[in-house]
């Protein structure tokens, strides 16, 4: 299977620098790369009333992202603590 290109959006790359312990922010970033192998991993959920939205967890953190199949690309949308994530 053909990998997917993973892209961060800068509003995401600074949810996701200010993340601490550290150790915390490099399970998301190894969670992250993994969709670049598997963009639907196991317990990744679509989002309700979002066009090609999913979402997987890391613990108490929830990364949002967006598939293109076509052009073979995972966007990355949002990161953030679950009770803040989908405000």
């Amino acid at each position: 299977m053909a990998s997917y290109s993973v892209f961060i959006k800068t509003s995401a790359a600074k949810e996701l620098e200010t993340i601490e312990p550290r150790a915390l922010r490099s399970r998301i970033i190894s969670r992250i790369r993994g969709l670049a192998q598997t963009p639907r991993p196991q317990g990744a959920e679509k989002l309700v009333g979002e066009e090609e939205r999913y979402r997987i967890r890391q613990g108490a953190f929830r990364i949002v992202y967006s598939i293109d199949d076509e052009r073979r690309m995972v966007e990355v949308v949002k990161i953030g603590h679950r009770r803040e994530v989908y405000r």
